[in-house]
C-alpha cells in the first residue's frame, strides 16, 4: 500500500495548496479532527492528513495499516475519510448539507454549505466505532 504514514509536514502541505478557500476549510476540519480525537495531525502519503491509524489484514492475509480518520483538500472537492463508510450513518447524511460520498469519502465542495454541528458527530461516530471495531487501534 503506498498511503503510509510519514513525518511529512502538516502545514507546509495545506500552505501549498492552490484553492485558498479549500486549505481554509481543510484547516477547520483538521482542528475538528484533532480536537474529537486527541491526536496530533499526520501526513499519509503526499496529500492526505490522517489521525491515529488501525492494523487491518487483507483476504490475501497481509496486514496493513491505516489512518482512524483524516481528510485530503483535493482540487474537485474536500475529501473527508469516514473509515467505516456510511451505511450506519444515514441520520447524519441527511442533515448535513450539499455533499456526495463513495465507500468511505464524503466529499465537500464548501465546508460554509453544510451543518458543521453534523459533521462533528459523524466524525465523532466513524472515531467511536473504528476504536470500537479495532481496539488495538493507535489513537
Amino acid at each position: 500500500m503506498k498511503t503510509t504514514e510519514n513525518d511529512g509536514d502538516v502545514i507546509g502541505f495545506l500552505n501549498c495548496v492552490e484553492n485558498k478557500r479549500r486549505a481554509d476549510d481543510a484547516r477547520r476540519v483538521m482542528a475538528i479532527m484533532e480536537r474529537l480525537s486527541g491526536l496530533p495531525p499526520r501526513m499519509w502519503g503526499d496529500s492526505i492528513i490522517g489521525f491515529g491509524s488501525y492494523r487491518y489484514k487483507r483476504k490475501d492475509g497481509s496486514a496493513h495499516s491505516f489512518m482512524l480518520t483524516g481528510l485530503s483538500p483535493r482540487k474537485a472537492a474536500l475529501t473527508i475519510y469516514i473509515m467505516p463508510g456510511f451505511s450506519a450513518y444515514g441520520d447524519l447524511l441527511a442533515q448535513l448539507g450539499p455533499h456526495r460520498h463513495s465507500s468511505s469519502c464524503l466529499y465537500l465542495t464548501r465546508l460554509d454549505k453544510v451543518n458543521t454541528d453534523v459533521l462533528e458527530d459523524l466524525i465523532r461516530r466513524s472515531l467511536a466505532d473504528m476504536r470500537r471495531l479495532y481496539p488495538d487501534a493507535q489513537g
